[in-house]
């Protein structure tokens, strides 16, 4: 049966700027693609451990078997998200079942009618997607720019209303960071509350993979984070961490988390496996090392300006033209460098980008290489 016309043009016209998606096929090439940062999705010890917690607990079952407010809120739930609320000095923590289920029904519930929204123009388009199902007014700032977010703020203190700030700890196209000092003086000062979406940094920074606002002290400051365990914890998922209010609205509110089937204990317990693993990771110094590597190598080749600063494991090569990009992408790949080409319109038009995501396992020769092959095709 064919489609509607008005999709059948939508496509063609993706096809005509050399920007349609397509599922890619399973490839062997050196890993600077996945976002399996600390190699915990291929971690055969997590893999075994998850497996014998669930025999040893008796846990013999495939599936929720429903969502969690019905019959899918099995033990596991509650022992999880204590620990991770421990470990991350939240006073509590729900999970849900992706970042994305997460941000969207954080952003569709919290903000309340008429509440304002000041959003980093350059958030996930899960943060985007939850913002428009809000009956708040929403408005973005520049990106990382503390005196346009301020004009806004300034703005809004005529009105009788909540004010939200969202933004990333690492944003997932560039890899940069905000000044989160910053961020929590300016949301201290305008009595704003302080969101913030943790996905990329979990695993990445701070001693024990804690993340960037709990490694920079900051906790206390913002009113609620929101984690993905599909990155650094290589397995699936999300949570949020906030007050115990804050998870009880969510728990009545968030429809991203009351209408769907629970995760299955096996995955929650993939998940608190990961979390104990990363208490004592060796792969957290071991990706430290690869980017700072990395960094010296783009000065080395003189391929530095191309590259968005960045000090997390997110490098993205800033090269403008869907086709051009594709094209040097599928000369790396020819290689066997699994590099992925970001096209517009997932980013904006002239800021098509190659996106290389480091890990814990990527050697120092990797990374030599392939920045070798990508200043000989840049130049």
């Amino acid at each position: 049966m064919r489609i509607p016309n008005s999709l059948q043009q939508k496509l063609n016209l993706r096809i005509e700027a050399n920007a349609l998606r397509k599922l890619p096929i399973a490839s062997n090439g050196i890993d600077f693609s996945s976002n399996d940062y600390l190699g915990f999705a291929k971690n055969e010890q997590i893999f075994k451990e998850t497996h014998q917690y669930l025999v040893d607990n008796n846990i013999k079952v495939n599936g929720a078997t429903g969502s969690r407010l019905i019959s899918g809120n099995h033990n596991l739930y509650a022992i999880t998200e204590d620990y991770i609320a421990n470990f991350h000095q939240s006073e509590a923590a729900l999970i849900f079942n992706s970042g994305y289920d997460a941000n969207v029904g954080f952003f569709s519930a919290v903000p309340q009618r008429n509440d304002i929204i000041l959003y980093d123009e350059l958030c996930h388009a899960s943060i985007r997607d939850g913002i428009q199902m809000s009956h708040a007014k929403a408005y973005k700032f520049q990106h990382n720019d503390y005196e346009d977010l301020e004009k806004l703020l300034e703005r809004c203190q005529t009105e009788p209303v909540e004010v939200y700030i969202v933004t990333e700890s690492v944003f997932s196209m560039d890899g940069d960071a905000p000044n989160m000092e910053t961020l929590t003086q300016l949301s201290e000062k305008y009595k704003a509350l302080l969101v913030v979406d943790e996905a990329h940094a979990l695993g990445v920074f701070g001693d024990k993979g804690e993340a960037l606002v709990q490694f920079q002290n900051l906790t206390d400051k913002v009113f609620a984070r929101i984690i993905t365990f599909g990155k650094g914890l290589g397995c699936h998922g999300a949570a949020i961490l906030g007050s115990a209010d804050l998870k009880e609205f969510l728990v009545n509110f968030a429809r991203s988390f009351i209408y769907t089937t629970g995760l299955s204990p096996h995955s929650v317990a993939t998940i608190l496996v990961a979390y104990q693993t990363l208490n004592q990771a060796e792969e957290l110094q071991k990706l430290k090392d690869n980017i700072n590597f990395f960094n010296q190598q783009k000065q080395l080749f003189g391929i530095k300006p191309l590259f968005v600063y960045s000090k997390s494991a997110i490098h993205s090569a800033i090269i403008p033209g869907n086709e051009k990009v594709k094209h040097i992408a599928s000369q790396l790949q020819e290689k066997g460098f699994e590099v992925k080409a970001i096209l517009s319109p997932t980013v904006p038009e002239g800021q098509e980008r190659l996106r290389f995501c480091l890990h814990s396992y990527n050697t120092e020769k990797e990374m030599h290489d392939v920045l070798i092959e990508l200043s000989k095709l840049v130049f």
